[in-house]
């Protein structure tokens, strides 16, 4: 295995998870990840950035950063990558190392590791590439922007930059010796219920309560198995409303709710028959709740598949390749499923089967979380040893 500079790695990913970088702001990150590859020797010239947050819905101040260099040696290209981004818990950290562990300073706030530690494992693997001067095959960085608002990045990456890697790896997770090969799909909705305004003290019943309309709709949902844990027959998936907004005064009749919410399975055929049920319910209360001249709310229901599920086989050349170097590790690999989305659901869609490796990330989005020391030094021998071709 290719010898990690351990202080090195460990200052890195501290000064990387140090940054502020929610989803759409990451531009600070890529800054500092672009300097640490110049020093390392890199030319600007291999350096690129795409347009990708100019075609995600939520824009955003900086693209994809994508890095392609030179093989010194004729073998298919391989490809690393980490998402730059963080959930917004993280954004103001400030991480301090205890023993083998790094945390956040504050306890009101998440530490970031994810992913800023999948960063630091892909820029350390290169820069140790580079430092010891190992031989290897055409590699490829990619460093995402918004994973973590629907996998933008990953989304709207601009394919004919890539260099048409054949072998795809992604650090985002904890053990690294667990290889993410299939994840989740997942639709988002945003719905609309434009209900009628009256006096709430006067002429209550003149009026359309959206909230009410939206509460049936929901309470519908619940008790016909189609809320939260979703079992049906052999269908597995699950949904949540996570976001409602509505209404100004206590005297005037809600006129209008917005809600967002997703369905998620491995299976796209169940995760459209949640969404039907979801439509239903919102239609079938919007005709249910009515004024005193029978009047009906309005009801606009928007769907956006934000990732479809995928799963990669394991006799295919990434996971076989990312199998043998975590058993030149002295790790056991595991090849789980994901409930949750991936970059590596994107970068499939494209073509380009990814394998998700863990980087010592625990309690993520919580303020719990930490960060590994030692699994994270894994993690970049791992990474090194794949960029290198050695497994």
């Amino acid at each position: 295995m290719i010898q990690i500079n351990e202080a090195d790695a460990v200052r890195r990913v501290m000064e990387l998870i140090a940054l502020r970088g929610g989803s759409r702001e990451e531009g600070q990150v890529s800054v500092a990840i672009q300097k640490s590859l110049l020093s390392a020797g890199i030319p600007a010239s291999r350096i690129a950035i795409d347009t990708a947050h100019r075609r995600s819905f939520a824009g955003g101040s900086t693209g994809n950063l994508i890095v392609r260099l030179r093989g010194t040696r004729r073998e298919p290209r391989r490809l690393l990558m980490a998402h730059m981004d963080t959930v917004p818990l993280a954004v103001e950290s400030e991480p301090v190392r205890r023993g083998d562990w790094i945390l956040s300073k504050s306890r009101t706030t998440a530490l970031g590791g994810d992913n800023r530690a999948g960063c630091a494992v892909v820029l350390t693997a290169a820069i140790e590439l580079l430092r010891q001067k190992v031989s290897h095959p055409p590699l490829t960085l990619l460093f995402t922007v918004q994973e973590e608002i629907g996998l933008c990045g990953a989304r709207h990456v601009a394919v004919g930059r890539l260099g048409r890697p054949q072998l795809c790896f992604n650090w985002d997770g904890r053990e690294p010796g667990c290889l993410i090969t299939g994840a989740v799909g997942a639709t988002n909705l945003s719905i609309r219920i434009n209900g009628i305004a009256s006096h709430a003290g006067v002429h209550p019943a003149d009026g359309v309560n959206a909230a009410v309309v939206a509460s049936v709709a929901v309470a519908e949902l619940q008790a016909g198995g189609w809320h939260g844990q979703v079992v049906k027959g052999r269908g597995r998936g699950t949904s949540n409303i996570g976001v409602m907004c509505g209404g100004a005064a206590t005297n005037v009749v809600m006129p209008e709710i917005k809600l967002q919410g997703e369905a998620r399975s491995h299976s796209p055929s169940f995760r459209d028959r949640i969404v039907r049920e979801f439509r239903k319910a919102f239609e079938h209360a919007v005709s249910s709740v009515d004024s005193s001249d029978g009047s009906t709310a309005q009801l606009t229901f928007e769907e956006d598949t934000r990732y479809t599920a995928f799963r990669i086989p394991r006799s295919s050349p990434c996971v076989r390749t990312a199998v043998a170097a975590v058993r030149a590790a002295g790790l056991t690999p595991e090849t789980p499923v994901s409930s949750g989305g991936l970059d590596a659901n994107w970068m499939t869609v494209h073509g380009f089967p990814t394998v998700t490796l863990g980087c010592g990330q625990h309690q993520i989005h919580t303020v719990g979380e930490r960060l590994s020391i030692p699994q994270y030094i894994q993690a970049c021998s791992i990474a090194a040893d794949i960029a290198a071709g050695i497994e």
